[in-house]
């Protein structure tokens, strides 16, 4: 199994130089939490890890990927800076607190097929649960919580194009079936990145949850 180390220092110079790229436009923040994880394993194609148990929430688009991509962050993104009755709550019982309650932005922003279209969806920070997160007043909004789960993951760069999709999931499908390694249910296109980030420096993945045989 190929040593992890040297990935990970890689990871962690990629984000400094995307922080200095950011100073540079003048953002001023970053999405910096992500779900909880442990690397239980890797190859040279792709690396398995363990999730914790987490909260979502979460919308189904119509269209193509990139649309319903698209689509999809704004109507959750409204979600988690104020369209939430806890705005409302605070505008009727304390006129003077104008701001409303707001949910932390976190990474990635996962992508996969449904039936009519596409499921987007945000990982809630972890010290939300769904007895004390704001309920969505967009119907769209859809809050549930995820299991645990096993997940294999191939990374690349590169702005969003579906040759470049089909290509790196047929590179994962391929290895793991070289390996022995069963998946079940649909992939997820996970995107860690704003979209002024230059195409070298986004960091892309696709996940496909692995059976238990």
């Amino acid at each position: 199994m190929p040593s992890l180390a040297a990935p990970t220092r890689l990871v962690r110079g990629s984000r400094w130089l995307v922080a200095a790229v950011l100073a540079c436009v003048g953002s001023t923040s970053l999405a910096i939490e992500e779900p909880e994880y442990h690397v239980v394993g890797s190859s040279a194609v792709y690396e398995i890890r363990e999730y914790s148990p987490t909260i979502v929430a979460e919308t189904t688009v119509a269209g193509e990927a990139n649309d319903a991509g698209n689509a999809g962050f704004r109507i959750l993104a409204a979600y988690i800076f104020g369209q939430n009755e806890a705005k409302a709550s605070i505008e009727m019982t304390a006129p003077v607190a104008e701001s409303p309650v707001k949910i932390a932005m976190t990474a990635p922003v996962a992508q996969s097929p449904q039936e009519g279209g596409y499921s987007i969806r945000f990982t809630m920070p972890r010290q939300w649960t769904l007895e004390t997160l704001p309920k969505p007043l967009d119907a769209r909004v859809v809050l549930r919580a995820l299991p645990a789960r096993r997940v294999a993951v191939i990374r690349y760069s590169g702005f969003w194009s579906e040759s470049r999709y089909d290509e790196n999931l047929q590179r994962l499908k391929s290895a793991l079936s070289e390996a022995g390694l069963h998946w079940q249910g649909e992939p997820v296109w996970a995107r860690y990145d704003p979209p002024w980030i230059p195409w070298f420096f986004r960091r892309n993945e696709i996940w496909l949850e692995l059976r238990a045989d």
